[in-house]
Parts: structure tokens; sequence; C-alpha cells
């Protein structure tokens, strides 16, 4: 299943709704979920669903309502039983992220041909310390766009960058995780751009903190949450990078050298994820302009596509 987050204009202003991408259209779970409990007789079926089945993504997340939902997809209305619109033509509605507030981002370090590439680079050695455990930054989440979304060319960078990566969305709590079981606790998958400030990324690690300010101002998820079911097997997709159209990035997800799942058991010892949380690959072996001397412009379009997952889109625009 694919779910979205989109936007709708109504009588009383601007609406965002938790919706699913099928062959009918856009289906919005909470109202067809009232819908379907309107005809089997419940008293109230907007209250219900508001608690069981929410019209937001992350409260969606946090009541692991996904069995639910595909009930509300199944339901074959086009109108509730208080004339709502239960499936929206996708011209009608604007996509937004589908995550628009996650709990927190945790961007990993897990391509070793990216790694190999920016220590190179760096004119350094690959740090034998990256085999033996996964790491990962902490990066901001309160500036989160989706796809057809303009990215602003930060004012304190001369040289922007993307990254193509593909991110875990976690659906259930849990603690000291072992990595036999890590996958249960994965809802979907969303692509991932980590726009860079490589500029001041470079500051930033020379004096061996970071990377924050280089990383943390923006960050674009998209264009769905595609269930884990859905995926099936997350280390076997095809995973592109074009500029203007243009190719300039190429890999596949089955060269990750650590593992969704060892990150989750990672990041679980002695603590704790939650449904909400995202979690970053990193970027793909030749999947950002660092890698490649190449670099974006103010007016580029970046189109970033991972098989069965989507293409996300953005623009850069400078002020």
């Amino acid at each position: 299943m694919k779910l979205c987050s989109f936007e709708v204009a109504t009588q009383v202003g601007r609406q965002q709704r938790l919706g699913a991408v099928t062959e009918r259209g856009i289906v919005d779970l909470n109202f067809s979920y009232a819908s379907l409990l309107a005809s089997q007789g419940e008293p109230r079926p907007q209250k219900v669903a508001d608690v069981m089945l929410p019209a937001n993504m992350l409260e969606f997340l946090q009541a692991g309502s996904q069995s639910l939902a595909e009930l509300a997809v199944a339901a074959r209305s086009e109108r509730g039983p208080n004339d709502e619109t239960l499936v929206y033509n996708p011209g009608d509605v604007r996509l937004l992220t589908p995550l628009p507030n996650p709990a927190s981002v945790r961007d990993f370090y897990a391509f070793e041909a990216h790694v190999k590439k920016g220590f190179e680079k760096r004119g350094e050695e690959m740090p034998r310390e990256w085999y033996e455990i996964p790491v990962y930054y902490k990066s901001g989440h309160n500036h989160i766009i989706g796809s057809d979304a303009d990215v602003v060319w930060p004012s304190f960078t001369e040289k922007f960058d993307y990254e193509l990566e593909l991110a875990a969305v976690i659906g259930k709590r849990g603690r000291n995780i072992p990595a036999a079981q890590a996958r249960e606790y994965i809802a979907g998958y969303m692509v991932m751009n980590d726009f860079s400030a490589r500029d001041i990324q470079r500051k930033e690690m020379r004096v061996r903190l970071g990377p924050a300010k280089g990383k943390d101002w923006c960050t674009a998820f998209g264009p769905y949450l595609v269930t884990a079911g859905e995926i099936g097997d997350p280390y076997n997709l095809d995973m592109t990078a074009r500029i203007n159209g243009e190719l300039w990035s190429e890999g596949n997800s089955g060269s990750i050298y650590w593992k969704f799942e060892q990150m989750i058991e990672f990041l679980t010892r002695d603590d704790e994820i939650v449904p909400g949380d995202v979690i970053g690959s990193g970027t793909v072996g030749t999947g950002c302009g660092l890698e490649l001397d190449r670099w974006v412009k103010p007016g580029d379009v970046m189109e970033l596509e991972i098989a069965r997952v989507g293409v996300l889109r953005n623009r850069v625009v400078r002020p």
C-alpha cells in the first residue's frame, strides 16, 4: 500500500489528510473507515475513526492502524454518510511529504562505496571503526518537504548538494531489538534527499564535530510511504538521480553494507525507537554531486527515484 499525506481545499480552508494511493484515486482513509463503521451500525463512526485510524500520518503510525487502512481502502463507497469525499482524483489535491512531522531523523553512513570516496577526497584512509559499528548523525526534523516542493538554497553555502537515500519509517515502539526481529518494526519506506551544504559540512568535519548545520536545514521525503509488505525485499531496489532529466547517479540498495536491521539493533541498545522515527540509509555509491565533482545550480530540478518507492522531485531556488 502506498500511503500519502495530501492537502485539499475546502470551504473552511485547506485541510491536511491521510490517504492511500489506489487505482481508484487517493482514498481518504479516516473518512472511509468512518463510513465503513457507519454501515456496520456504529453510533459514533467519526469519533471512533479519529481514534482508531487518524487523519494524520504520525498519529496513524502511533495507532498501529495499517490493517484498518487496508479495510478502509477495500470499502467501495465514493461518498460518506455526511457527504464526505472519500476518493479524490490526484489532480484535485496537493501531495505533501508523507511524514511532515517525524519523531526524529537519524541518518546512517551505510554504503561503503560512498564512505570510501568521501575519505579518499579528504586524503584520508577508510577508518577500521566504520566496519565495527553502524554510525549515524541526528538531522533536523522540523523542516521536512515533499515531492514537487521547492528547496531554498541556503544563504550560508556555495556548495549545494543532493544525496540519494532510502529511508525506513518505524511503525512500532521497541527497545533492545535483535537484528533478527528488527524488520517487523519497519512500517515502510520513502525516498530521501538529504540536502547538504558541503562547504559548511567540510568545516564541521575538520573540527571532528557534526555534520550539523551542513545538513539539518532541510530534508525531503516522498513521494509516498510505501508499506514494508508492498516493498518486499528492500535490498534489491534500483536507485537513480537525474538532474534536469540527465542521469547523474545510479546504484542499488543491495550494495548497502550495514542493513536497516543492524541499524535498529544498534540504535535500540538500552534505548528506544518510536513510531514516526525515520532512519536514513546514507548515500548510495555515486549518489551525490560530491562524489561526481558535479554540482547542482539554482533552478535545477533533482529527481531521485527508487524502484517500487517512487520519484522524489525538487527544484532548487535561490532567493
